[in-house]
């Protein structure tokens, strides 16, 4: 697993893509990690001897480490600029593509 505790990371699929966050814990076996803000659910906790109203409280649950990447804090912003102008790049094509009527093919009469 390239993702270790502490490294800022990225969410790559599911529900909460393009968010960022920094890593609390690994589940190394499970291949899963925990991010701070990503991925958080709602669990109920009946009341017991450790908590004795019992409620609702929210935290973070593991996602696998396949839909997340490593990023660099230095890179980050950099990074996002050549997407930004990736994208331009490719949406400017396709409008060309698309303004270019396609070539009529006629033949010429020329034997009246």
């Amino acid at each position: 697993m390239k993702v270790k505790v502490g490294d800022n990371v990225k969410v790559l699929a599911g529900n909460d893509k393009g968010k960022t966050g920094k890593v609390i814990k690994t589940l190394k076996k499970e291949n899963r990690v925990i991010v701070e803000g990503v991925h958080v659910v709602k669990k109920h906790l009946k009341p017991g001897r450790m908590n004795e109203t019992g409620g609702i409280i929210t935290k973070e649950a593991p996602i696998d480490a396949s839909n997340v990447k490593v990023i660099d804090d230095k890179t980050a912003a950099a990074a996002k600029k050549e997407e930004k102008k990736e994208t331009k790049a490719k949406n400017a094509e396709t409008k060309k593509a698309a303004k270019k009527p396609a070539k009529k093919t006629t033949k010429k009469e020329s034997d009246k």
